[in-house]
């Protein structure tokens, strides 16, 4: 089995843009919040960024969902930051890995619909004349999860064979998952892997709000929602990653940033300390002992205990910090980004032996270990 290297990372949110405002984030004492706008229902809103770097053509950023423009950004500065963005030969070959949801909604022709229905005489019919004549062809709803990676590939050039998995904070391990399994078999030599989310919708919060996911006051840390009912509070940002074998990396002359040293991905029948359970014997088939955890928790109650217990358990004397305290809970980017950030740390110099987890705010567990890279 081949090494598996990260060389490249892209990483925007609220915290900012690049892993040095992500790692001086770590620190702070809360994540830039909105408060007001979707209120009761906190947000951490990205820093939005100058698209024109990474999308340089306006027509292209004006088809893109706010996702997908987030997505095509932060893949660009991947692919800058592994050296290859210029590589046309090369971005040829990279295949292409998105973790995705399904697209946003069109509030405008959503509110001219529900207007038309009260008085049509066969609402049936005039619904599907509507959707027919009023949504752009490329938002059925079989493609929207798809025009992530297509806008990628045209954006950047990244044309190798491309791959969409959905699944919320699950798509963004399998995502992993599969890309450091082909490139250690030997399958593949490089891909760009990763997702984005954006959480400033209402459509969004109208979901998890459904479910009785959020939390609806000030912002408080991870760890401490639980003990007053729990909750997530989302957050919009992308992240991905460039991951190629060592031997690869070094034909190129890349810096390897971390090895990537395992990844698990399960889905089990929660009860009453199952998740810790889990996430016990997930780390052990990992070989985990890691000094750094970056932890995916939600603050959802009754999870977020288990993952913390199970943490102390384990890892009683690594540094643990909760992914959404730094960027906020962004779905299918979550996964990316805590490899993103600990890949950051071994680097740096800053951990040698880390473990992100990935724990569902319903359902899907998993771990990725990350290590010093030399």
């Amino acid at each position: 089995m081949r090494d598996v290297v990260v060389t490249g990372i892209g990483l925007i949110s609220c915290a900012g843009e690049g892993v040095d405002a992500h790692l001086a984030a770590l620190t702070t004492s809360s994540p830039r919040t909105d408060l007001e706008t979707f209120a009761p229902y906190p947000v951490h809103p990205v820093a939005a960024p100058d698209y024109d770097k990474q999308i340089a053509k306006k027509s292209d950023q004006r088809q893109m969902e706010p996702w997908q423009k987030l997505g095509c950004y932060a893949a660009g500065l991947a692919l800058e930051s592994a050296g290859v963005k210029e590589d046309a030969a090369l971005k040829s070959r990279m295949h292409l890995i998105v973790a995705a949801g399904g697209g946003e909604r069109d509030y405008a022709v959503d509110g001219q619909i529900l207007t038309g229905l009260r008085g049509a005489e066969n609402p049936g019919v005039f619904l599907n004349e509507r959707l027919m004549g009023d949504l752009r062809p490329t938002l059925f709803l079989a493609q929207l999860s798809n025009l992530l990676a297509g806008n990628i590939s045209i954006v950047h050039g990244v044309t190798g064979a491309s791959r969409t998995f959905m699944g919320e904070e699950s798509s963004g391990v399998d995502a992993l998952r599969v890309a450091q399994s082909r490139i250690a078999s030997g399958q593949n030599d490089i891909f760009l892997v990763g997702g984005a989310y954006n959480a400033e919708r209402p459509d969004a919060l109208l979901i998890y709000e459904m479910g009785g996911f959020l939390w609806k006051k000030p912002h408080r840390p991870v760890w401490d929602r639980p003990a007053d009912g729990g909750g997530l509070i989302l957050g919009s940002g992308a992240c991905f990653l460039v991951l190629e074998s060592r031997e690869h990396a070094a034909t190129r002359g890349a810096t390897a940033l971390a090895s990537v040293t395992g990844i698990t991905s399960d889905r089990h029948r929660r009860g009453p300390g199952s998740v810790g359970k889990k996430l016990q014997a997930q780390a052990a088939a990992l070989g985990a002992k890691p000094d750094v955890v970056l932890s995916g928790a939600t603050g959802v109650k009754g999870i977020t205990e288990d993952e913390q217990a199970a943490l102390k358990d384990f890892a009683p004397n690594a540094a643990v910090y909760a992914t959404a305290d730094v960027i906020g809970h962004t779905m299918e980017a979550q996964a990316p980004a805590g490899v993103a950030i600990a890949a950051a740390l071994i680097a740096k110099g800053q951990a040698s032996d880390a473990l992100v987890t990935s724990i569902g705010h319903w359902r899907g567990e998993g771990a990725v270990r990350l290590t010093k890279a030399g």
